[in-house]
């Protein structure tokens, strides 16, 4: 395990800032509602509890919530209800020498609160963002401690041995697989021979493979998984589909939107790049159903789980809300603790039964990396899943946490949002 950063441990009473950053997941808020319960009880260290209105926009426009002025019951709810409750953005912060306004932006708003915890909720490009915070604070001796707490559907960062927010989305992609499947197989005979399911995963196809949970056996869907780990071929891909639908009637096709051809070129380049510098995917499930139908003139349909996978709150992983909440709790004990620039992690002590506890890595380790599916759980042909794969992947999928229902609807809470005083006299444009 690599050695954390410690600083000294702090006596003086300081304010806390919490944002939620990148695509939201079904149990996000449920690590807001660990990092805020917990921060409450650790009053002896902090103060306020303020939270970013949209991320770190929220943080650089001096656009930030009172925590304080929402109830214990909506605090609590937050536990059961999707999305980014504070608002999230997609905005990354450039690197230290292409733009260091940003950075001393930050360290003047949390000057001006008397912020001394940075708890920042987010994936690979927040991690680098918290650990640059970290790293300024203290050259412009406005010392900070900042904490990431690990998220993303991806399931791709490095250390933790998952990622809160995927083993829900693991669910709702094998549950879907499953009863799609079911779907395809009752028409097959006289309709639909192809379907296609587009999932998320632009580099890591962890979200993919979890739909390889829907079946055991060679005729049960998911017939054929296209991964970003494996350059799509297309004769070979055709040629399965072909085998597929001679053998069984019907053909239940899961595909990552980063599946690639060997040059690395994504089947569904839109053309453009989002707001990380990532290249924009333009849906790849109609991509492969035109390949389809031009090769073999079967009749298809195909569906982009897109929003769906990562908001469906109703259907998650009992493990994914614990977990959430965990590293959550847990970042605020790290930081009242004297640990600074850290990332709580899962650690998989076993999985038959499934044990795991909380544990952490420098950020250093996680800024910027990236956890791909190994090949030894990618069956041989590169289209399934093999048993090391789907004894990793069946725990994080384990039990329900049904949100309550009114009138047979979830019963989400949302904030009151009210919003904190600025102090600083000049605004920040993002």
């Amino acid at each position: 395990m690599p050695k954390t950063q410690s600083t000294a441990r702090k006596t003086a009473k300081r304010n806390a800032f919490y944002a939620q950053s990148g695509g939201v997941t079904a149990v996000i808020n449920a690590s807001a509602c660990g990092v805020i319960e917990t921060a409450a009880r650790h009053s002896r260290h902090i103060g306020k509890i303020y939270a970013g209105r949209h991320g770190i926009v929220g943080a650089l426009t001096e656009d930030m919530i009172d925590v304080s002025r929402e109830s214990r019951e909506t605090i609590r709810g937050l536990e059961h209800t999707p999305s980014g409750a504070f608002g999230s953005a997609r905005f990354k912060l450039k690197g230290l020498d292409q733009n260091r306004a940003e950075y001393e932006r930050l360290i003047e708003v949390f000057r001006a609160h008397d912020i001394g915890y940075f708890f920042y909720n987010g994936g690979n490009d927040s991690m680098d963002t918290a650990l640059k915070v970290s790293q300024l604070g203290g050259e412009l001796g406005y010392p900070i401690t900042c904490v990431g707490v690990p998220k993303t559907v991806d399931n791709d960062l490095p250390y933790t041995d998952c990622c809160p927010g995927f083993g829900s989305v693991a669910k709702y992609v094998a549950v879907s697989t499953l009863e799609a499947g079911l779907d395809v197989a009752s028409m097959a005979r006289t309709s639909t021979k192809v379907f296609v399911m587009e999932v998320m995963g632009r580099h890591a196809g962890w979200i993919a493979a979890a739909s390889g949970l829907a079946g055991r056996k060679p005729h049960e869907p998911p017939h054929i998984i296209l991964f970003p780990e494996i350059p799509f071929d297309r004769p070979r891909f055709l040629e399965k589909v072909k085998q597929c639908v001679t053998d069984y009637g019907y053909c239940v096709i899961v595909v990552s939107e980063g599946a690639a051809y060997p040059d690395g070129r994504f089947l569904a380049d839109a053309g453009t790049t989002d707001a990380f510098g990532h290249t924009q995917l333009g849906g790849v499930a109609p991509v492969v159903a035109s390949m389809v139908r031009e090769a073999h003139g079967y009749k298809y349909h195909w569906a982009v789980a897109d929003y769906l996978q990562r908001a469906a709150r109703h259907v998650a992983s009992k493990v994914d809300v614990q977990q959430a909440y965990a590293v959550g709790k847990a970042a605020v004990e790290l930081a009242v603790g004297g640990l600074n620039a850290v990332m709580p992690i899962i650690v998989r002590q076993s999985s038959r039964p499934y044990r795991w506890t909380v544990g952490h890595v420098p950020l250093s380790e996680v800024a910027n990396q990236e956890k791909k599916v190994p090949r030894e759980f990618i069956a041989p042909d590169g289209f399934g899943i093999t048993d090391p794969c789907r004894r990793y992947l069946a725990p994080l999928v384990a039990g329900e946490a049904y949100p309550p229902y009114r009138d047979g609807i979830p019963a989400y809470v949302r904030l009151k949002g009210a919003t904190v005083r600025k102090k600083l006299p000049t605004e920040f444009k993002v």
